[in-house]
Protein backbone atom coordinates (compact mmCIF):
# COMPACT_ATOMS: atom_id res chain seq x y z
CA UNK A 1 0.00 0.00 0.00
CA UNK A 2 1.10 3.53 -0.90
CA UNK A 3 2.22 5.93 2.04
CA UNK A 4 0.25 8.35 -0.28
CA UNK A 5 -2.67 9.19 1.75
CA UNK A 6 -6.33 10.05 -0.07
CA UNK A 7 -8.43 11.46 2.51
CA UNK A 8 -12.36 11.70 2.26
CA UNK A 9 -14.34 14.06 4.27
CA UNK A 10 -17.46 12.25 4.41
CA UNK A 11 -18.90 15.22 7.00
CA UNK A 12 -18.32 17.80 3.79
CA UNK A 13 -20.37 15.78 1.86
CA UNK A 14 -23.10 15.95 4.19
CA UNK A 15 -22.67 19.39 4.50
CA UNK A 16 -22.65 20.07 0.25
CA UNK A 17 -25.55 17.72 0.27
CA UNK A 18 -27.34 20.21 2.93
CA UNK A 19 -26.28 23.19 1.28
CA UNK A 20 -28.19 21.94 -2.20
CA UNK A 21 -31.18 20.97 -0.02
CA UNK A 22 -31.52 24.41 1.38
CA UNK A 23 -31.15 25.87 -2.44
CA UNK A 24 -34.31 23.78 -3.11
CA UNK A 25 -35.82 25.90 -0.54
CA UNK A 26 -35.47 29.56 -1.67
CA UNK A 27 -37.88 29.57 -3.97
CA UNK A 28 -42.07 29.37 -4.15
CA UNK A 29 -41.71 25.83 -3.56
CA UNK A 30 -39.93 23.88 -1.06
CA UNK A 31 -41.02 20.46 -2.78
CA UNK A 32 -37.76 19.67 -4.95
CA UNK A 33 -36.16 16.46 -3.77
CA UNK A 34 -32.55 16.82 -3.72
CA UNK A 35 -31.15 13.38 -5.74
CA UNK A 36 -27.46 12.07 -5.48
CA UNK A 37 -25.66 10.91 -8.69
CA UNK A 38 -22.76 8.50 -7.67
CA UNK A 39 -21.80 7.27 -10.98
CA UNK A 40 -17.76 6.01 -11.02
CA UNK A 41 -17.37 4.91 -7.91
CA UNK A 42 -19.02 8.43 -6.58
CA UNK A 43 -16.64 9.99 -8.74
CA UNK A 44 -13.86 7.99 -7.38
CA UNK A 45 -14.43 8.28 -3.66
CA UNK A 46 -16.40 5.32 -3.11
CA UNK A 47 -19.81 4.85 -3.40
CA UNK A 48 -19.78 2.35 -0.58
CA UNK A 49 -19.20 5.55 2.15
CA UNK A 50 -21.02 8.04 0.25
CA UNK A 51 -24.07 5.94 -0.41
CA UNK A 52 -24.09 5.25 3.18
CA UNK A 53 -23.04 8.57 4.70
CA UNK A 54 -26.31 10.18 2.11
CA UNK A 55 -28.52 7.50 3.30
CA UNK A 56 -28.39 8.80 6.48
CA UNK A 57 -28.81 12.34 6.40
CA UNK A 58 -32.15 11.45 4.11
CA UNK A 59 -30.81 11.16 0.54
CA UNK A 60 -33.55 8.48 -1.02
CA UNK A 61 -32.86 9.01 -4.86
CA UNK A 62 -29.49 7.78 -6.81
CA UNK A 63 -28.07 7.82 -10.41
CA UNK A 64 -25.23 5.82 -12.10
CA UNK A 65 -24.44 5.38 -15.60
CA UNK A 66 -24.65 1.76 -15.45
CA UNK A 67 -26.53 -1.47 -14.65
CA UNK A 68 -23.49 -2.72 -12.96
CA UNK A 69 -23.02 0.01 -11.01
CA UNK A 70 -26.63 0.33 -9.65
CA UNK A 71 -26.14 -3.12 -8.88
CA UNK A 72 -22.89 -2.57 -6.64
CA UNK A 73 -24.65 0.65 -5.06
CA UNK A 74 -28.12 -1.23 -4.43
CA UNK A 75 -26.26 -3.67 -1.31
CA UNK A 76 -25.15 0.24 0.16
CA UNK A 77 -28.42 1.93 -0.55
CA UNK A 78 -31.18 -0.96 -0.36
CA UNK A 79 -34.31 1.07 0.07
CA UNK A 80 -33.38 3.70 -2.56
CA UNK A 81 -34.33 4.55 -5.60
CA UNK A 82 -31.91 4.16 -8.11
CA UNK A 83 -31.64 5.61 -11.87
CA UNK A 84 -29.37 4.30 -14.55
CA UNK A 85 -28.55 7.15 -16.93
CA UNK A 86 -27.56 4.60 -19.83
CA UNK A 87 -30.49 2.28 -19.64
CA UNK A 88 -30.83 -1.31 -19.82
CA UNK A 89 -28.34 -2.74 -22.23
CA UNK A 90 -29.35 -5.96 -24.22
CA UNK A 91 -29.37 -9.06 -21.85
CA UNK A 92 -29.19 -6.94 -18.55
CA UNK A 93 -32.95 -6.57 -18.26
CA UNK A 94 -32.55 -9.72 -15.87
CA UNK A 95 -30.06 -7.68 -13.59
CA UNK A 96 -32.24 -4.37 -13.15
CA UNK A 97 -34.99 -6.42 -12.65
CA UNK A 98 -33.41 -8.24 -9.85
CA UNK A 99 -31.67 -4.76 -8.40
CA UNK A 100 -34.81 -2.94 -8.60
CA UNK A 101 -33.09 -0.75 -10.75
CA UNK A 102 -35.00 2.02 -13.02
CA UNK A 103 -33.54 2.48 -16.81
CA UNK A 104 -33.78 6.27 -18.35
CA UNK A 105 -34.84 5.19 -21.99
CA UNK A 106 -34.13 8.04 -24.73
CA UNK A 107 -34.92 6.30 -27.94
CA UNK A 108 -38.03 4.22 -29.44
CA UNK A 109 -36.01 1.38 -30.22
CA UNK A 110 -34.85 0.81 -26.66
CA UNK A 111 -38.83 1.87 -24.99
CA UNK A 112 -40.18 -0.79 -27.41
CA UNK A 113 -37.23 -2.99 -26.08
CA UNK A 114 -37.65 -2.35 -22.27
CA UNK A 115 -41.62 -2.23 -23.16
CA UNK A 116 -41.35 -6.13 -24.09
CA UNK A 117 -39.66 -7.32 -21.37
CA UNK A 118 -42.32 -5.40 -18.98
CA UNK A 119 -44.82 -7.62 -20.25
CA UNK A 120 -42.97 -10.71 -19.73
CA UNK A 121 -41.58 -9.62 -16.73
CA UNK A 122 -43.87 -7.62 -14.98
CA UNK A 123 -41.16 -5.31 -14.07
CA UNK A 124 -42.35 -2.11 -15.31
CA UNK A 125 -40.06 0.76 -14.07
CA UNK A 126 -38.99 3.48 -16.47
CA UNK A 127 -37.71 7.12 -16.71
CA UNK A 128 -37.87 9.26 -20.16
CA UNK A 129 -35.10 11.29 -20.93
CA UNK A 130 -35.79 14.22 -23.75
CA UNK A 131 -33.35 16.08 -25.21
CA UNK A 132 -33.35 19.60 -24.71
CA UNK A 133 -29.95 20.73 -26.29
CA UNK A 134 -27.24 18.60 -24.80
CA UNK A 135 -27.45 16.79 -28.24
CA UNK A 136 -26.18 13.59 -26.90
CA UNK A 137 -28.63 10.91 -24.70
CA UNK A 138 -32.38 11.60 -25.25
CA UNK A 139 -35.60 11.44 -27.41
CA UNK A 140 -35.75 14.67 -29.74
CA UNK A 141 -37.99 17.39 -28.85
CA UNK A 142 -40.34 16.34 -32.03
CA UNK A 143 -39.91 12.60 -31.16
CA UNK A 144 -41.29 12.99 -27.51
CA UNK A 145 -44.11 15.10 -29.41
CA UNK A 146 -44.72 12.20 -31.17
CA UNK A 147 -44.21 9.71 -28.11
CA UNK A 148 -46.99 12.26 -26.23
CA UNK A 149 -49.42 11.45 -29.44
CA UNK A 150 -50.14 8.23 -28.71
CA UNK A 151 -50.39 6.58 -25.29
CA UNK A 152 -49.70 2.93 -26.84
CA UNK A 153 -46.20 4.05 -27.01
CA UNK A 154 -45.89 3.76 -22.74
CA UNK A 155 -48.45 0.66 -22.84
CA UNK A 156 -47.82 -1.49 -19.54
CA UNK A 157 -44.84 0.86 -18.66
CA UNK A 158 -44.87 2.97 -14.82
CA UNK A 159 -43.10 6.34 -16.19
CA UNK A 160 -41.53 7.68 -12.95
CA UNK A 161 -39.32 10.24 -14.66
CA UNK A 162 -38.71 12.80 -17.01
CA UNK A 163 -35.63 14.72 -17.28
CA UNK A 164 -33.31 16.48 -19.30
CA UNK A 165 -29.85 17.74 -19.06
CA UNK A 166 -28.50 21.08 -19.07
CA UNK A 167 -25.29 21.42 -21.19
CA UNK A 168 -24.01 24.89 -20.06
CA UNK A 169 -25.62 25.03 -16.99
CA UNK A 170 -21.49 25.88 -15.21
CA UNK A 171 -22.19 28.98 -17.09
CA UNK A 172 -24.17 31.00 -15.48
CA UNK A 173 -24.92 33.75 -17.84
CA UNK A 174 -25.24 31.11 -20.84
CA UNK A 175 -28.42 31.92 -23.02
CA UNK A 176 -28.59 28.36 -23.56
CA UNK A 177 -29.40 27.37 -20.12
CA UNK A 178 -32.85 29.54 -20.63
CA UNK A 179 -32.82 28.45 -24.09
CA UNK A 180 -33.13 24.53 -22.77
CA UNK A 181 -35.41 25.31 -19.99
CA UNK A 182 -37.65 26.79 -21.92
CA UNK A 183 -38.45 24.77 -24.52
CA UNK A 184 -38.38 21.32 -21.55
CA UNK A 185 -41.33 23.94 -20.11
CA UNK A 186 -42.99 23.75 -23.75
CA UNK A 187 -42.89 20.15 -23.80
CA UNK A 188 -43.88 19.63 -20.59
CA UNK A 189 -46.62 22.10 -20.42
CA UNK A 190 -48.39 20.21 -23.39
CA UNK A 191 -47.72 16.51 -22.02
CA UNK A 192 -50.41 14.55 -22.39
CA UNK A 193 -52.96 13.80 -19.23
CA UNK A 194 -51.55 10.15 -18.81
CA UNK A 195 -48.21 11.97 -18.54
CA UNK A 196 -49.02 14.84 -16.45
CA UNK A 197 -48.43 13.53 -12.82
CA UNK A 198 -44.67 12.01 -14.01
CA UNK A 199 -42.27 14.04 -11.83
CA UNK A 200 -39.76 16.18 -13.67
CA UNK A 201 -35.94 16.84 -13.75
CA UNK A 202 -33.73 19.06 -14.90
CA UNK A 203 -31.28 20.42 -12.88
CA UNK A 204 -27.70 19.05 -12.32
CA UNK A 205 -25.45 20.68 -9.37
CA UNK A 206 -24.89 23.71 -10.95
CA UNK A 207 -28.80 23.73 -12.57
CA UNK A 208 -29.70 23.36 -8.68
CA UNK A 209 -27.96 27.01 -7.95
CA UNK A 210 -29.33 28.64 -11.03
CA UNK A 211 -32.53 29.20 -9.31
CA UNK A 212 -35.98 27.82 -8.63
CA UNK A 213 -36.94 28.09 -12.21
CA UNK A 214 -34.66 25.13 -12.66
CA UNK A 215 -35.64 22.88 -9.88
CA UNK A 216 -38.90 21.36 -11.00
CA UNK A 217 -39.26 18.00 -8.83
CA UNK A 218 -36.21 16.54 -8.10
CA UNK A 219 -32.84 17.67 -8.75
CA UNK A 220 -29.18 15.76 -9.53
CA UNK A 221 -26.26 16.45 -7.67
CA UNK A 222 -22.99 15.11 -8.49
CA UNK A 223 -19.63 17.20 -8.38
CA UNK A 224 -20.79 19.60 -6.20
CA UNK A 225 -21.12 16.95 -3.17
CA UNK A 226 -17.48 15.95 -3.73
CA UNK A 227 -16.77 19.63 -3.19
CA UNK A 228 -15.82 20.54 -6.72
CA UNK A 229 -17.22 23.67 -8.87
CA UNK A 230 -20.24 23.41 -10.17
CA UNK A 231 -19.42 26.75 -12.04
CA UNK A 232 -16.60 28.21 -14.32
CA UNK A 233 -15.16 31.37 -13.35
CA UNK A 234 -17.24 31.86 -10.25
CA UNK A 235 -16.80 31.30 -6.57
CA UNK A 236 -16.94 27.51 -5.24
CA UNK A 237 -19.95 27.47 -3.32
CA UNK A 238 -19.14 23.86 -2.12
CA UNK A 239 -16.47 22.57 1.08
CA UNK A 240 -13.74 20.56 -0.36
CA UNK A 241 -13.91 16.92 0.33
CA UNK A 242 -10.75 15.57 -0.88
CA UNK A 243 -6.77 15.67 0.56
CA UNK A 244 -4.00 13.96 -1.25
CA UNK A 245 -1.32 14.03 0.76
CA UNK A 246 2.31 12.06 0.23
CA UNK A 247 5.84 12.31 2.00
CA UNK A 248 8.88 13.49 0.63
CA UNK A 249 11.17 10.66 -0.46
CA UNK A 250 14.51 13.13 -1.24
CA UNK A 251 15.79 16.52 -1.78
CA UNK A 252 18.76 17.23 -4.33
CA UNK A 253 20.65 20.30 -4.33
CA UNK A 254 21.67 21.31 -7.86
CA UNK A 255 23.24 23.77 -9.68
CA UNK A 256 22.21 26.60 -11.86
CA UNK A 257 22.11 25.11 -15.59
CA UNK A 258 20.83 21.92 -14.47
CA UNK A 259 17.88 20.35 -16.08
CA UNK A 260 14.93 18.14 -14.28
CA UNK A 261 12.81 15.24 -15.41
CA UNK A 262 12.17 13.87 -18.99
CA UNK A 263 13.72 15.93 -21.54
CA UNK A 264 15.35 18.25 -19.72
CA UNK A 265 12.66 21.02 -20.33
CA UNK A 266 12.69 22.78 -16.42
CA UNK A 267 16.32 24.04 -16.29
CA UNK A 268 17.74 25.89 -12.73
CA UNK A 269 18.14 29.24 -13.30
CA UNK A 270 20.13 29.48 -9.72
CA UNK A 271 20.53 26.99 -7.58
CA UNK A 272 17.66 25.13 -6.20
CA UNK A 273 16.48 22.40 -3.91
CA UNK A 274 14.10 20.01 -5.48
CA UNK A 275 12.20 17.65 -3.63
CA UNK A 276 10.75 14.26 -4.90
CA UNK A 277 7.20 12.52 -4.00
CA UNK A 278 6.04 9.48 -4.81
CA UNK A 279 3.09 10.61 -6.97
CA UNK A 280 2.50 10.63 -10.58
CA UNK A 281 0.02 10.32 -13.53
CA UNK A 282 -0.44 7.01 -12.99
CA UNK A 283 -2.21 7.77 -9.76
CA UNK A 284 -4.02 10.32 -11.34
CA UNK A 285 -2.05 13.79 -11.16
CA UNK A 286 -2.05 14.04 -14.42
CA UNK A 287 1.37 14.66 -16.74
CA UNK A 288 -0.09 17.90 -18.01
CA UNK A 289 0.07 19.67 -14.46
CA UNK A 290 3.54 19.84 -14.89
CA UNK A 291 5.29 22.11 -16.22
CA UNK A 292 4.90 23.91 -19.85
CA UNK A 293 7.33 24.14 -22.57
CA UNK A 294 7.26 27.81 -23.49
CA UNK A 295 9.74 29.19 -25.63
CA UNK A 296 13.21 30.58 -24.68
CA UNK A 297 14.52 33.44 -22.47
CA UNK A 298 17.56 35.21 -24.15
CA UNK A 299 19.93 32.64 -21.59
CA UNK A 300 19.17 29.65 -23.51
CA UNK A 301 16.72 28.65 -20.64
CA UNK A 302 13.19 27.55 -21.40
CA UNK A 303 10.98 29.73 -19.56
CA UNK A 304 9.21 28.01 -16.33
CA UNK A 305 5.69 27.59 -18.16
CA UNK A 306 2.56 27.23 -16.53
CA UNK A 307 3.72 24.59 -13.84
CA UNK A 308 0.74 23.17 -11.08
CA UNK A 309 1.75 23.57 -7.46
CA UNK A 310 1.54 21.41 -4.23
CA UNK A 311 1.45 22.66 -0.67
CA UNK A 312 4.00 22.13 2.31
CA UNK A 313 2.81 23.24 5.71
CA UNK A 314 0.53 25.90 3.81
CA UNK A 315 2.93 27.45 1.88
CA UNK A 316 2.77 26.77 -1.75
CA UNK A 317 5.90 25.16 -3.74
CA UNK A 318 5.77 25.07 -7.89
CA UNK A 319 5.93 21.54 -9.87
CA UNK A 320 9.26 21.32 -12.13
CA UNK A 321 9.57 18.92 -15.15
CA UNK A 322 7.69 16.98 -16.51
CA UNK A 323 5.49 14.58 -14.21
CA UNK A 324 6.40 10.99 -14.33
CA UNK A 325 4.45 7.84 -13.94
CA UNK A 326 4.93 7.71 -10.25
CA UNK A 327 7.28 11.04 -9.47
CA UNK A 328 6.97 14.41 -9.02
CA UNK A 329 9.34 16.67 -8.51
CA UNK A 330 9.06 20.30 -6.78
CA UNK A 331 11.01 23.17 -5.98
CA UNK A 332 11.34 23.95 -2.40
CA UNK A 333 13.99 26.81 -2.58
CA UNK A 334 11.78 29.42 -1.05
CA UNK A 335 10.38 27.66 1.45
CA UNK A 336 12.39 27.33 5.18
CA UNK A 337 14.78 23.89 5.70
CA UNK A 338 13.00 22.95 8.99
CA UNK A 339 9.72 22.41 6.66
CA UNK A 340 11.05 20.61 4.00
CA UNK A 341 12.47 17.68 5.15
CA UNK A 342 12.80 13.95 4.10
CA UNK A 343 9.09 12.55 5.70
CA UNK A 344 7.00 15.89 5.31
CA UNK A 345 3.86 15.78 4.16
CA UNK A 346 3.27 17.47 0.74
CA UNK A 347 0.00 18.46 0.10
CA UNK A 348 -1.23 18.08 -3.68
CA UNK A 349 -4.84 18.89 -3.38
CA UNK A 350 -7.09 19.50 -0.58
CA UNK A 351 -7.88 22.88 1.48
CA UNK A 352 -4.87 24.79 0.07
CA UNK A 353 -4.47 23.63 -3.26
CA UNK A 354 -8.27 23.27 -4.49
CA UNK A 355 -9.13 20.32 -6.88
CA UNK A 356 -10.40 23.02 -9.50
CA UNK A 357 -6.69 24.32 -9.40
CA UNK A 358 -5.18 21.33 -10.03
CA UNK A 359 -7.24 20.92 -12.78
CA UNK A 360 -7.02 24.55 -14.08
CA UNK A 361 -3.14 23.37 -14.07
CA UNK A 362 -3.63 20.53 -16.58
CA UNK A 363 -6.04 22.38 -18.31
CA UNK A 364 -9.10 20.06 -17.77
CA UNK A 365 -11.94 20.04 -15.12
CA UNK A 366 -12.54 18.85 -11.94
CA UNK A 367 -14.21 15.84 -13.08
CA UNK A 368 -11.48 14.59 -14.55
CA UNK A 369 -8.99 14.91 -11.58
CA UNK A 370 -11.85 13.09 -8.85
CA UNK A 371 -12.27 9.97 -11.45
CA UNK A 372 -8.45 9.92 -12.20
CA UNK A 373 -7.07 9.18 -8.77
CA UNK A 374 -5.74 5.47 -8.84
CA UNK A 375 -6.29 2.75 -6.73
CA UNK A 376 -2.50 2.92 -5.18
CA UNK A 377 -3.64 5.67 -2.58
CA UNK A 378 -4.69 4.83 1.18
CA UNK A 379 -8.21 5.72 1.64
CA UNK A 380 -8.99 7.32 4.89
CA UNK A 381 -12.49 7.89 5.38
CA UNK A 382 -13.04 11.12 8.35
CA UNK A 383 -17.19 10.51 9.51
Amino acid sequence: MSATNLRINLGRIRENYQMFVDATKRGPSSSSEVAAVVKADAYGLGVGPVAETLCKVGCETYFVAHGFEGQALRSFAPQAKIYVFHGALPGEEVLFLENRLVPVVHSFSTLERWRSFAKQSGYCDVALQVDTGMNRLGFQSQEFRLLCGDEHFLDGLDIHLIMSHLACGDEIENIKNKQQLDLFNELMTNRPPWLSDVPLSLANSAGTLLGSDYHFDLCRVGIGLYGGNPFSGQANPCSPVVTVETPILQISEIESGESVSYGGCWVARHPSRIATVGVGYADGYLRATGYKENGYKESGYKESGCEGAVAIDGQLAPIVGRVTMDLIMIDVTELPTDVVQVGSLVEMMGETVLIDQVADHAQTIGYEILTSLGHRYKRDYLA
